[in-house]
């Protein structure tokens, strides 16, 4: 941390805001909008038969355009230095913000069922794949989720900087810390760790049905691109969401008063939690990186989908 002529410590927190934040968010609106974009036009024009994993895929992709329109207010309020906006909506947008994030990471780990599923009963139709059951469970992931951000209403708040100045506080820095913390802990349990624990379970049981049949086949490289792919999602989403989630209960815990922490250490964690939040957000612009490659041939099914269109521009996917 940086120290000044006095020994007081620089906080840095709203050049970061200014600049990082508005930049990071800029760039994940723009490439997340284009390709989510490309995945709503192969899914909604090309798609005719839909099976569960493919319903897990697009309320991901809806998820996502969810998170994605929140985007320019926070853009332009980060830029401006100022929310112009009433209340309501700062906590609109901060629980959608959310949402997509426990949205997503409940959408994935169904993902991880399906691919099992899929893997290891490649010529039957189980139960969890039938697409009423998908169409049920995608839509009670998003009232769950929901429900479960609805504490963050009294949490978020608008907070008057100057007479001309209003700022839309993030979650972990608005509140009463003791409470938020509390609420923040068992979000972090039970919508992060429980369904990344989840994913990562079924990721390694297909990881081994893949390697089981890697071992039988002569020619193994046919299963290469799964098994590197498999490896992939555990990985990088693993990555994305977890540093978040630490420095957001840090965030929270720094504030709290019997937590006596001197200015200059409130300041560096407030400026880890703030460059671990674009971050956290990136999975709006894997995600249709994912259903390129691991979408039932949505690859062939989008290429193929073009050459129509410049061939015969009226014609519909085949």
């Amino acid at each position: 941390m940086d120290i000044n002529g006095t020994g007081q410590c620089l906080d840095i927190s709203k050049y970061l805001e200014k600049y990082y934040l508005s930049t990071m968010y800029a760039l994940e609106f723009i490439f997340g909008i284009t390709g989510n974009s490309i995945v709503v036009f192969g899914y909604v024009f090309c798609l005719k038969n839909w099976k569960s994993g493919n319903i897990y895929l697009f309320s991901l992709t809806l998820s996502d355009w969810a998170f994605l329109c929140t985007l320019p207010l926070l853009v332009s309020s980060y830029s401006n230095g100022t929310w112009p906006y009433k209340m309501i909506w700062c906590q609109v947008n901060r629980i959608l913000l959310h949402a997509n994030l426990y949205t997503s990471i409940l959408f994935l780990s169904l993902i991880s069922i399906d691919r099992y599923l899929l893997m290891k009963y490649p010529f039957r139709n189980h139960f969890l794949q039938k697409r009423n059951v998908a169409v049920a469970f995608s839509i009670a992931i998003w009232v769950s989720v929901s429900l479960e951000l609805l504490p963050m209403l009294f949490f978020i708040r608008v907070q008057n900087v100057t007479n001309s100045t209003n700022k839309c506080m993030d979650y972990a820095s608005s509140g009463d810390a003791d409470t938020s913390l509390t609420y923040s802990l068992i979000l972090t349990v039970v919508g992060f760790i429980i369904p990344l624990c989840v994913m990562c379970f079924f990721y390694m049981k297909t990881l081994n049905v893949l390697k089981s049949r890697s071992s039988q086949l002569t020619a193994a490289l046919t299963l290469e691109k799964p098994l590197t792919l498999v490896i992939m999602a555990m990985s990088i989403f693993s990555l994305l969401f977890t540093p978040y989630h630490i420095m957001r209960n840090v965030r929270i815990a720094s504030r709290i008063k019997l937590w006596e922490l001197s200015e200059c250490t409130r300041n560096v964690i407030n400026i880890v939690y703030i460059l671990t939040r674009p971050v956290a957000f990136l999975n709006s612009v894997i995600n249709p990186i994912f259903y390129f490659f691991m979408g039932d041939h949505f690859r062939e099914m989008l290429i193929s989908r073009v050459r129509h269109i410049f061939k015969r521009p009226a014609s519909y996917c085949k």
